[in-house]
């Protein structure tokens, strides 16, 4: 651009002075692209050829036309001057832009590093929890097997009286129920089934969890009481796994409190959710242990499994909803469980097909 400039230049009359006007203040695009596109160095280098060129045009008018000749002096020193600071600029673009992309490489080197070890420390800590699990789970077998082992050996030894025999015999019976109550339960909770929407009558299912654990309460000598609002709408769940989580809460508050206390059930509607309250009089959970409340084999409750609350947590996480506890201001725990009343329309449901069976299904969409 700026070889042909300087020739156009030199071949319009020197009388044609608005053209040559025109000219000169064309330099300022090789100028300033030069600036922008090399730098400071590539603005000097440009300004340099832009005088060379310009150079015989310069001294042939400065005879017959100096102001000019002037003009077009003052003006390459002015857009020499524009393109040096363009490439100032641009130098220092270009160096933050460097830095910009170094520090680029750098966070996505330390992305690739985090993400590594995020995936190392999820590993190691499923490695942990099975690893705990596992211990949980042979400690809770060790006790049965040991009563088991000695009734055993008393009876192997055949010296035992007959009342020795029926109380091992006893032993062997109870401690092997118990075993398989102890497997069930790990398995629910280890391989929890899918749950099979259905709507159900929100109402009737507390209703029915309340009339099956009545007999349990009048032998404890505790009085169930169910609140229950009347304009409980129908909510899309499995029926038969949250009255399995309903009935586990009220049992276990049954048992948690002594004889002539008052085990209530309450149940209301807020927009979406449905909120059941499981109150009990009991001696609360200990401080501290509120948030283990719900671990694999933790229990209070002398006998326990500790896989009630893990399993009906798993259920209720299951359904999108959320399970809670809490020790009341006076005595007691509350156990409140929300469930959203619609569950997502690609979940899997039970439908009647051809009048026979239900089968679970996928339906997406609608």
């Amino acid at each position: 651009m700026i070889v042909v400039l300087g020739v156009v230049t030199w071949f319009v009359p020197p009388e044609m002075v608005e053209i040559h006007n025109v000219l000169h203040h064309l330099n300022f695009l090789p100028l300033m692209i030069a600036g922008m596109l090399f730098g400071w160095r590539g603005a000097i280098y440009a300004l340099i050829l832009a005088a060379a060129v310009d150079l015989p045009s310069i001294v042939r008018h400065w005879s017959s036309m100096p102001l000019d000749a002037q003009d077009q002096v003052v003006e390459l020193i002015i857009f020499g001057s524009a393109g040096l600071i363009a490439g100032m600029l641009s130098d220092r673009e270009r160096v933050q832009r460097k830095r910009v992309e170094a520090t680029k490489v750098e966070l996505e080197q330390v992305y690739v590093a985090l993400r590594d070890n995020i995936e190392q420390m999820k590993k190691s800590e499923r490695l942990s929890a099975a690893g705990e699990l596992a211990a949980s789970l042979a400690h809770e077998i060790r006790n049965p097997l040991a009563s088991i082992s000695g009734a055993a050996g008393i009876l192997k030894r055949g010296n035992a009286s007959a009342e020795n025999e029926v109380e091992c015999l006893t032993i062997l019976e109870k401690e092997s129920q118990r075993l398989n109550k102890l497997l069930t339960n790990f398995l629910d909770f280890a391989r929890p089934r899918l749950p099979r929407y259905q709507r159900v009558d929100a109402a009737a299912i507390v209703t029915s969890v309340a009339a099956l654990a009545r007999h349990a309460a009048n032998l404890q000598q505790v009085e169930l009481k169910l609140a229950v609002d009347s304009r409980l709408p129908e909510i899309e769940c499995d029926a038969e796994q949250l009255k399995q989580v309903l009935l586990n809460l009220v049992i276990n508050a049954v048992q948690a409190s002594g004889s002539r206390a008052i085990v209530e059930i309450r149940a209301t509607v807020k927009k979406t959710i449905l909120s059941i309250e499981v109150h009990d009089e009991g001696t609360g959970v200990p401080l501290g242990l509120e948030d283990r409340i719900f671990d694999p084999f933790f229990t209070t409750k002398e006998g326990g499994t500790g896989l009630g609350l893990a399993v009906a947590a798993n259920i209720v996480e299951q359904h999108g909803g959320q399970l809670k506890c809490s020790n009341n201001a006076s005595r007691g725990t509350t156990f409140r469980l929300d469930l959203p009343l619609e569950q997502p329309l690609n979940g899997p449901r039970l439908v009647r097909k051809g009048g026979l069976r239900d089968e679970r299904v996928w339906r997406k969409g609608t």
